[in-house]
């Protein structure tokens, strides 16, 4: 394609570069521009420049010629969509009144993504102490045979590799890194080419930044999908910290790369990012680790506890999972979980689902024509409750298990089921007991209630037969009724009770001084009988002392049913009066 440019053509022959100072040559955005994307190339003279011509090294002819856009000042190429044949070292020079200008200082111009992107690492980790070293590693699958490492940022730096050429048809170079510091950011970047072509790169690959582990707080490191997951799963990664971090890093044990994710603040006080890595592979199991950082500090936080990802169902074998000594086992017992496989098995994982903990690990012995493990938990508690499976591992790659067992009845899921055992029997046996009482209790309870029921109704009934003829009486013969024993008779009095009936009488606009003795309807009619006249007799009297200080009126009398108290008070003491006979009086109640 021709560039878009108002120039004339003229053979190399034509014009010789001369004495006048040289002009600068430059490129924007960029001289590194990707593939299709557009870019100007400007030369600037001095004054009185009339002609800018533009040089492209191998091209013997055409020259690129233009004049000036203004006066004594610049000449531009523009070249809307980069390309391979634009890619190259590129002159300029110009011509005044007095003659030709130097040739400028050359200008390289590079298209990139031509080529796959290689990958970037760092040996042995990209999480590096403050001093150390480190290793840069430029890998391509592409056979490019010379790779250019930047580093980003301030101070920026860049470096051309050899490659070395591997069986399969690999490429690699290596760059030694040493004396690494937080106090700027470490990012870099890899692009590979062909010798042939030094301006034709590949993609940037992914960028690569030491982390300096610092000692602020460590992030919590987990995944919704438990630590135990399933060949071809999706899988979530999350970091989160209640410290205020911009961004996290995610690292796995072993490999080299270091994704980072901006930080979110999903509520107050928490910041967390997702790393979704896609369908589980074996690629995808191991040990990982995140960090915390801030956009203005090179240092990261302390690394959170590790999280083990285990892929299940790389292995073909399923293994197989029984108890001892049954699914049902009273608090406190023994129990053992025996995890089983009949294929060469060095180490058996027990997973609980929906367990904090991650899958407890025993190495496998060989007894009775099986590789067996046996998972012992004593005392048996509440907290053992749950669902279990077990796997199959080797010791060469731990992270990668077998499918998940075959739990009794073939079923997916076994439950291991708790009965607390007060008494010291089994457990079941207790629980069977415990079945049948509740079941007796729920047939009896109605009948007892039943009775209960009928016989109350009898006794209120012939209740308010007697309340009825004693209410009648009460409220035509006494005002006010109150009687209790002298203190002197009250003590050391024997005392048991008796059903019986009481009187409550309620006044309205009432004064009262004094009372009289009456005994419940339910004591015997002698006493009743006894004290009756008596009664009559005091209560005229005091009715009538009553009368003289404020009028009294009776609202209503009201018998109620309760227990009488029937008390004999002892002989009196030694004295010179002769001993009273036993008293009986009954406790009347008034509300």
């Amino acid at each position: 394609m021709t560039p878009s440019l108002t120039a004339l053509l003229c053979l190399a022959s034509d014009v010789l570069p001369g004495t006048l100072p040289k002009p600068t040559i430059w490129a924007e955005p960029g001289s590194v521009i990707p593939w299709g994307s557009p870019v100007t190339i400007w030369c600037q003279g001095t004054l009185g420049v009339q002609v800018f011509h533009l040089d492209k090294e191998g091209n013997s002819a055409p020259w690129y010629r233009q004049p000036s856009l203004e006066p004594g000042d610049k000449g531009k190429l523009s070249i809307p969509h980069m390309t391979q044949p634009y890619a190259g070292r590129y002159h300029c020079y110009y011509l005044s009144p007095t003659g030709w200008s130097e040739s400028s200082d050359p200008l390289e111009l590079v298209v990139t993504e031509v080529h796959s992107k290689p990958t970037l690492s760092a040996l042995p980790s990209p999480v590096v102490t403050s001093g150390g070293n480190v290793t840069l590693q430029c890998d391509s699958w592409e056979g490019l045979d010379r790779f250019i490492l930047t580093k980003e940022g301030e101070p920026k730096s860049s470096w051309t590799l050899d490659a070395q050429r591997y069986p399969h048809g690999q490429t690699q170079a290596l760059l030694p890194v040493g004396h690494v510091t937080p106090s700027h950011r470490w990012m870099f970047r890899c692009h590979g080419f062909y010798r042939d072509a030094p301006q034709v790169w590949s993609a940037p690959s992914d960028p690569l930044e030491l982390l300096f582990p610092g000692v602020s707080g460590k992030p919590s490191l987990l995944t919704p999908q438990g630590p135990v997951v399933a060949s071809g799963q999706s899988l979530t990664l999350q970091c989160r910290s209640d410290v205020g971090y911009d961004r996290f890093a995610l690292s796995q044990e072993g490999r080299q790369a270091l994704p980072q994710r901006p930080g979110r603040q999903p509520q107050a006080g928490l910041s967390q990012a997702d790393f979704p890595l896609g369908p589980v592979t074996n690629t995808l199991a191991g040990r990982y680790r995140c960090y915390g950082g801030h956009n203005l500090s090179s240092e990261w936080s302390a690394p959170s506890d590790p999280l083990d990802i285990l892929v299940a169902g790389w292995f073909p074998d399923t293994p197989s999972l029984s108890v001892q000594p049954g699914p049902v086992v009273a608090s406190g017992e023994n129990v053992t979980l025996l995890c089983q496989s009949r294929s060469t098995k060095e180490t058996f994982l027990l997973s609980k689902e929906g367990a904090a903990w991650p899958p407890l690990r025993l190495r496998s012995k060989y007894q009775g024509g099986h590789f067996q493990a046996e998972f012992s938990m004593s005392p048996v508690t509440s907290a053992h409750n749950g669902t279990y499976r077990c796997y199959s591992s080797l010791s060469s790659n731990p992270y990668l298990l077998s499918h998940a067992s075959a739990p009794l009845e073939r079923s997916i899921k076994w439950h291991l089921g708790l009965t607390h055992d007060v008494t010291g029997a089994p457990g079941l046996k207790w629980y069977l007991n415990v079945l049948i009482g509740v079941s007796v209790a729920f047939v009896l309870l109605p009948l007892v209630l039943l009775v209960r029921h009928r016989g109350q109704s009898r006794r209120r009934k012939s209740g308010e037969d007697g309340q009825g003829q004693l209410r009648k009486r009460l409220s035509r013969e006494v005002p006010f009724l109150s009687y209790s024993l002298p203190p002197a008779e009250q003590a050391g009095c024997r005392t048991y009770r008796q059903e019986g009936t009481y009187a409550q009488v309620n006044h309205s606009r009432s004064r009262l001084r004094r009372g009289v003795a009456t005994s419940p309807s339910s004591l015997s009619g002698r006493l009743l009988d006894t004290k009756d006249r008596q009664a009559e007799e005091d209560g005229q009297r005091d009715g009538q002392a009553a009368a003289s200080e404020a009028p009294q009126d009776v609202t209503y009398a009201q018998l109620n049913h309760s227990t009488v108290r029937r008390e004999t008070a002892p002989p009196a003491p030694q004295s010179g009066e002769p001993p009273e006979e036993p008293s009986v009086y009954a406790a009347l109640a008034v509300r």
